[in-house]
């Protein structure tokens, strides 16, 4: 079966900005994530999303279950806070030293419909493993990482000791080369972004591609790797974003200390 990343080269996938995309962006930078409607109005101003779209954009994101409200603070559902959780994963992937087996994933489970397959074809890959042929998947056992325990009512689990290289078994289960050829691209490409709505989308293309990071143990991957390299600036990012966010509550705080204590009101001029 051929290699399982598609072949992007140096293209670099960037989306459009919405206010749904901005907000969840930033929530899914916050630890805890979650920040008051004030702060978010302010978050989004330089992305040219004006308050009254944000709102509406809130309002449609409670009502579809992205967010949860409470009085003036909206953080991320449920549901969302596992996305936040896999993409710290991508950011931060734990790993071991690697003993040479590989995890072997044998999909047993029969006549399930397209849909089904589909969501297992998702999960696996979600979980970084490589489909070998149809229904055969597999990985260098590197990364400590659960897999779910659902998986056991549809494959079997294996550890294999493949006769193949590992580095060839490596290239052949995914495109290394394009992977890295991206990475390398958006690597340039936060260099370049400006403003913060241009590294603003840099960055969640970065986020995106660092998903699909196979992460295998160092000895398989071709010379000039980027994982690294990605991982470093996105984590720099956050941390600005985050910082960002801190001060502007910080901000908020002392505002209000000062309306509560008379200070700054219709003062005039110094």
């Amino acid at each position: 079966m051929g290699k399982n990343a598609a072949r992007r080269g140096e293209d670099v996938e960037l989306r459009p900005l919405s206010a749904r995309s901005v907000v969840l962006s930033l929530l899914l930078g916050l630890h805890p994530p979650e920040l008051p409607v004030r702060e978010l109005v302010r978050a989004v101003e330089p992305f040219g999303i004006a308050g009254t779209t944000l709102r509406a954009a809130l309002s449609r994101m409670v009502a579809a279950g992205d967010l949860r409200r409470a009085d003036t603070v909206y953080a991320l559902s449920d549901r969302l806070l596992e996305r936040q959780r896999r993409q710290d994963d991508a950011v931060h992937p734990e790993t071991r030293t690697w003993a040479g087996d590989w995890e072997m994933v044998v999909v047993t489970a029969t006549g399930r419909d397209p849909a089904d397959r589909a969501d297992l074809r998702a999960e696996l890959t979600r979980l970084r493993l490589a489909e070998l042929r149809e229904g055969v998947w597999l990985r260098p056992a590197n990364l400590r990482r659960p897999l779910p325990d659902a998986l056991d009512d549809v494959a079997q689990r294996y550890r294999s000791r493949p006769d193949a290289a590992a580095r060839d078994l490596a290239a052949r289960l995914w495109d290394l080369d394009a992977w890295a050829a991206t990475g390398h691209a958006l690597l340039g490409h936060v260099a370049r972004a400006g403003d913060p709505s241009a590294r603003f989308t840099a960055f969640a293309a970065v986020v995106r591609h660092l998903l699909a990071d196979p992460v295998l143990p160092p000895g398989l991957l071709p010379d000039g790797w980027p994982g690294v390299d990605l991982r470093a600036a996105y984590a720099r990012y956050r941390r600005e974003v985050a910082g960002q966010a801190r001060a502007r509550g910080d901000g908020h705080l002392r505002e209000a200390a000062r309306a509560r204590t008379g200070e700054g009101a219709d003062s005039g001029p110094e």
